[in-house]
């Protein structure tokens, strides 16, 4: 399981939101700094999303989300306001790994499948929910200010076969709260799809990534799924773990 230190971007500054509220903000100063500093801490990948974008559609930082791919030498994953295959094209041509499809998912479900055609093994999916008082995991869009009414095994089910190469799974109530991750429904979600999975979502210290890398499930046809991947912002901006801690928690659990 690789480590994904996450950088939001809000305004040209780095920021964390607490459970995606957007009152809610703590600052960070410079995210090209930010992600300097990560990249020579020794992460693997590096999670970067346009707040701003994410909620109007506008790539209001990414000349921001550029520069910090020119910046580190380590590929960096980008979601927010991702929403036209002109945007994915601009992304990946100017320098960043993979992109990530929201809001687009349910805007133009084709769009998915046409950007994981059209650049393979750099497409992805983020699944942003929260649970609803009868225990169903809705999306939420638009920087998570409006409901789909839509679930995240729906959606899954919809891009089945699309050729995506990573779905990003994010629990919205444990978001910024450091109270750990939504294990079981990282389960429910690894049981549902092929395609590789990445957790976000409250992850506060070296004993929650240990918890992460240990889940797995047994799919019918006999085969072990695990993450592949787990993104982690506040836990290390606020100093609860270093990068190196992190890279090396999941380094030791595979």
């Amino acid at each position: 399981m690789d480590l994904y230190p996450a950088i939001d971007i809000r305004g040209g500054g780095a920021v964390r939101l607490t459970q995606g509220d957007f009152e809610r903000q703590s600052d960070y100063g410079d995210p090209v700094e930010l992600a300097t500093r990560f990249a020579a801490a020794g992460a693997p990948w590096l999670h970067v999303v346009d707040l701003d974008a994410a909620r109007s559609g506008e790539p209001v930082n990414r000349a921001t989300v550029l520069a910090i791919a020119h910046a580190v030498g380590v590929p960096v994953e980008t979601g927010g306001g991702v929403r036209t295959l002109a945007d994915v094209t601009e992304l990946l041509d100017g320098g960043l790994a993979r992109v990530i499809l929201g809001t687009a998912v349910l805007d133009d479900p084709d769009l998915v499948r046409a950007a994981a055609a059209a650049r393979p093994g750099r497409v992805a999916l983020g699944l942003d929910y929260r649970t609803t008082p009868d225990g169903r995991t809705e999306v939420a869009v638009r920087g998570w200010e409006q409901g789909s009414g839509r679930t995240v095994g729906e959606l899954l089910d919809e891009v089945a076969g699309a050729g995506l190469s990573a779905v990003i799974v994010t629990c919205i109530e444990r978001d910024g709260t450091l109270t750990g991750p939504d294990l079981e429904g990282l389960r429910a979600v690894l049981a549902s799809t092929e395609v590789p999975v990445i957790a976000s979502g409250g992850v506060g210290s070296t004993a929650d990534l240990a918890d992460l890398a240990a889940l797995e499930v047994l799919t019918p046809d006999g085969t072990v799924r695990r993450l592949e991947g787990a993104i982690t912002g506040k836990a290390l901006v606020d100093g609860r773990m270093t990068v190196e801690e992190g890279v090396a928690v999941c380094a030791r659990f595979g």
